[in-house]
């Protein structure tokens, strides 16, 4: 073979090998995950992006504007379970059993009367899962090959979601617990969830109950860069009439905002008697 004819060969192996790529990646939509670890806090329509009480603001971004002072609801409608001091469900909340919406209904006469019996984070308990996915503080997220880590600076609450292809065994499903346990897998760019084995004393949103049924599956992704977006959608054939959905989005935190504190639950609750 000349000279000539092996140049020819070997570009011709290397434009081969360069439409196997372009194919895997297009296929694919990316050839390795994209890296989402950082610390990120929540995107909504009030700002959020602060701590929810105390420390004062750690924003990801510009400071929200100022908020107008509002006179607060008298008794008893400020112990009501919606934030905005109603006692009724919001349109969108998750659509209870009757079964389950009795244990609501019970919840809220509770709440109503003044009680914080059913609220696990007055009591400095984790918030469980999803709950933990709608936090109001910072939530760093620490990514290897083999495992994805969430932690929220809200009550210090850790999940870990495990990419290594294991399995829940037996003595996992009869041991229940507050963040559940996570097996997830990458499809392109977008982080695939399932979350079993939870704990039936959380809520999933708004203190709506559920059942030791109850699982949670995610599809995480960057929809920009620095902008994290996670499809939840909760599933549970006792506490449920049809599978629940809601959309969280997070965005990037930077230097010097970038740093989560220790929330020191208990010490707060020893200087608020």
């Amino acid at each position: 073979m000349t000279r000539r004819m092996a140049s020819i060969v070997v570009t011709a192996i290397a434009c081969v090998a360069a439409a196997s790529v372009t194919a895997a990646q297009t296929s694919s939509g990316s050839t390795t995950p994209p890296d989402i670890s950082g610390v990120y806090y929540p995107v909504n329509p009030a700002g959020a992006g602060a701590r929810a009480g105390g420390g004062g603001a750690r924003a990801a971004g510009p400071p929200p504007a100022p908020q107008v002072p509002q006179t607060p609801l008298p008794p008893p409608t400020r112990t009501a379970p919606l934030s905005d001091g109603s006692r009724g469900r919001s349109p969108d909340a998750p659509a209870l059993t009757p079964e389950y919406m009795k244990k609501w209904e019970a919840m809220r006469d509770s709440r109503i009367a003044g009680s914080s019996e059913s609220d696990n984070t007055a009591k400095c308990l984790p918030p469980g899962m999803p709950a933990m996915m709608n936090m109001a503080y910072g939530m760093e997220i620490m990514q290897t090959k083999d495992k994805v880590t969430f932690f929220s600076e809200l009550n210090d609450a850790l999940r870990r979601v495990y990419l290594d292809g294991r399995k829940p065994t037996p003595a996992i499903l009869d041991d229940p617990t507050y963040a559940g346990y996570s097996t997830g897998h990458w499809e392109g760019d977008t982080l695939v969830i399932e979350t079993v084995a939870l704990r039936d004393n959380t809520y999933i949103e708004g203190f709506t109950p559920h059942s030791d049924q109850m699982s949670v599956r995610e599809r995480i992704r960057l929809v920009q860069p620095g902008l994290l977006e996670d499809r939840i959608t909760v599933t549970d054939p006792k506490a449920l009439v049809k599978p629940w959905e809601t959309v969280k989005t997070y965005r990037k935190a930077t230097y010097p905002n970038d740093q989560l504190r220790e929330f020191a639950c208990a010490e707060g609750l020893e200087h608020a008697k």
